[in-house]
């Protein structure tokens, strides 16, 4: 079974190939739906999923799709369960198994990442119906105070258990520990706090025996919040993400897939791409497990019109052979088909991730 694991979370970064996360709940789907005055339904949430995961070629860049409770359990238009169309396109399918952060007892504006209860027979369950990962997503705020150890321990505790449970169900557990954009710190302030919550995060999972060449680690990039007025260049967020990496993820771990994080599309392309151009030792495949930085264009494309289908398939298409390049380090702005869209399609404004 170890072996299995392994085999399967290397497979998982295989050269020029990253993952999908379109495993947001529905509230979260139903916000973006609004924003574009497209009805949140069963039935248009499955047709929006159906149609990033049968964008032709998808396969030649991604290897796993992240899936959500309500999709694993769906079917495509064919009647058949996305889990098996995602797998005879060649697509390893995963699965979001938390419940979402909730308020952190004693502590101010922080959370804690719950769903432990029951999961072990929530990851039976989605084994057999097909899932070969899950994802465990923790969210760390920064300020001048925060976060606290409480915090810090507490969401590198539960991301222990859960990545121990997942490998007893034979599932490989990608690790996502978000350290939060949202704030005015400093890139260094971000790089502390990143290295602050790593290690947390590997000593907990070295308590819970859970084996490293068998898992991912899905982190944030080091980068300067949002409300920062010193802005990060790409080789500033490339060569601080990198060091913070090397200092404190074991060479053990296969791969480290990126999340975006709120960062724009294009953006988040060009930061992986960086990273991936740094001289100097990287013991782990870095790569991708991008949510908006891949269905940001697919979604404007489509905008709940039947017609709109297949640019919305083109669109994720492009976006992921962009991302693939970026995950080799030979991404080039030519790539880029279309000139730069605005800085933040009104969609995102409500969209925060699960």
């Amino acid at each position: 079974m170890a072996d299995n694991l392994q085999a399967a979370a290397e497979m998982l970064v295989a050269d020029g190939k990253g993952i999908l996360a379109a495993d947001e709940t529905v509230p979260t789907l139903t916000r973006r739906f609004d924003t574009l005055g497209i009805e949140s339904t069963e039935l248009s949430r499955r047709t929006y999923r159906e149609m990033l995961f049968a964008a032709e070629g998808l396969a030649e860049f991604i290897s796993g799709v992240i899936l959500q409770d309500e999709t694993i359990r769906q079917t495509s238009g064919d009647g058949v369960s996305f889990s098996e169309f995602l797998g005879t396109r060649g697509i390893m399918p995963g699965i979001k198994v938390d419940t979402g952060a909730k308020a952190l007892a004693g502590s101010r504006d922080e959370h804690v990442t719950e769903g432990l209860d029951g999961l072990r027979d929530r990851l039976v369950e989605y084994r057999s119906m097909g899932a070969r990962f899950a994802k465990w997503r923790a969210v760390i705020r920064i300020s001048d105070a925060l976060p606290s150890h409480a915090c810090v321990s507490a969401n590198a505790h539960a991301l222990g258990r859960y990545a121990a449970l997942c490998q007893e169900q034979d599932l490989v557990p990608i690790v996502e520990p978000e350290v939060l954009m949202a704030g005015a710190h400093t890139a260094q302030r971000c790089e502390e706090v990143t290295g602050t919550v790593l290690r947390a995060v590997f000593r907990a999972l070295a308590e819970q025996g859970v084996s490293l060449e068998s898992m991912l680690l899905k982190p944030s990039m080091v980068i300067a919040g949002s409300e920062c007025a010193h802005r990060s260049s790409e080789q500033d967020v490339a060569s601080a993400t990198l060091r913070c990496l090397r200092r404190h993820v074991p060479a053990a771990v296969p791969g480290i897939v990126f999340l975006s994080g709120g960062q724009e599309d294009r953006a988040a392309t060009a930061h992986l791409n960086a990273i991936n151009q740094q001289p100097g030792p990287k013991p782990w495949k870095i790569s991708f497990s991008y949510g908006r930085a891949l269905q940001d264009p697919a979604l404007e494309a489509w905008r709940g019109r039947r017609e709109n289908l297949e640019a919305g398939k083109r669109a994720l298409y492009h976006r992921a052979r962009c991302n693939s390049a970026a995950s080799l380090g030979t991404y080039t702005d030519a790539m880029e088909a279309s000139p730069a869209k605005p800085a933040s399609p009104v969609h995102r404004h409500h969209w925060h991730d699960d």
